[in-house]
């Protein structure tokens, strides 16, 4: 295990560096000189386009400029905010409890809501269960998470009054206020994710329990609960934990509309005041911040195949 741990990491270093280059190479993208752009366009003022060029490094080669945020971003240094005035990763670093909070919570949600569906409906292939299951899974696949929170908003903040309907309260603070704060959110951005994980796992529960060594545990007099929970869930995690893994990396990175919806002062918020404004060192930072998440998160389910499928190490 050590040793695929190992190669993984290295098999790591070119990807990051790929990723770090496309990151910066952002300002090609943006039409015209990026310094007046991000200034205000054509009617800003000369020494506003100067004080941007310098921020940007601009008087310097594109590939010398790469190089130079590299090694910053390596320190930990991704720049400052132009029209903040603060440092990038201090705001990131301040912002990120919030949407960790806000994704494990979602998270949770949907392993609580998704693999006893799956299971229910993997184990009884055809049944009322099964169908039930299968219909309301589409359905709320279908659902756009920020429709659900807003319905959530309307019913249970609005009508009912039972939650509170924005906000954000620190969980060193009050932890009862945090999550009461929080609910919403998290099962609005849990639920699509509970009903495809529920999928995920009625597919492949169904194919394992047809595999002959299941059969040899049935005939064995093995208890169902032993089979299902001991044999079949272990082999039958492959293409779940898959998912969960995506799917906490899109939490992580993509929780803006839900973060307005709900005034949560997460990354996406300021992923998305960032894009309003232009702030290109702040966007930047969120885009290596988000792409390093998904390398890692990835790294991390690859680790958990070799667990779960040891030939996977070998291969």
């Amino acid at each position: 295990m050590t040793s695929y741990v190992a190669r993984r990491l290295l098999a790591l270093v070119p990807l990051l560096l790929l990723v770090s280059f496309a990151v910066f190479a952002l300002v090609l993208l943006i039409p015209g000189d990026p310094a007046t752009t991000i200034a205000g366009g054509t009617k800003a003022q000369p020494a506003q386009v100067e004080r941007v060029r310098h921020l940007l490094h601009e008087d310097q080669p594109f590939l010398q400029r790469y190089g130079s945020w590299l090694g910053r971003a390596v320190r930990g240094d991704l720049g400052q905010s132009i029209y903040k005035n603060r440092a990038v990763w201090a705001d990131i670093r301040a912002r990120f409890p919030v949407t960790l909070s806000l994704a494990l919570g979602a998270l949770v949600v949907t392993v609580l809501l998704g693999v006893p569906a799956g299971i229910a409906a993997g184990t009884r292939p055809g049944s009322l269960i099964d169908r039930t299951i299968t219909v309301g899974s589409s359905a709320a696949i279908a659902i756009p998470d920020f429709w659900l929170g807003m319905v959530l908003v309307v019913v249970f903040a609005v009508n009912i009054k039972a939650l509170p309907a924005i906000g954000y309260v620190p969980f060193a603070r009050n932890p009862v206020d945090w999550a009461t704060h929080l609910y919403l959110p998290w099962f609005a951005l849990g639920l699509a994710n509970a009903a495809a994980l529920a999928r995920q796992l009625r597919g492949a529960l169904i194919d394992v329990l047809e595999q002959d060594y299941i059969r040899t545990a049935d005939a064995k007099g093995l208890r169902r609960s032993v089979i299902i929970g001991k044999h079949a869930l272990k082999n039958a995690s492959i293409a779940p934990v898959t998912v969960l893994g995506l799917q906490f990396a899109y939490l992580l990175g993509g929780t803006v509309i839900i973060e307005q919806i709900f005034s949560i002062p997460g990354m996406g918020q300021y992923f998305y005041q960032a894009l309003l404004t232009k702030d290109l060192p702040v966007i930047q930072g969120m885009v290596l911040v988000v792409a390093l998440t998904f390398v890692l998160l990835n790294l991390f389910v690859d680790v958990l195949y070799a667990y779960l499928n040891p030939k996977v190490r070998l291969a």
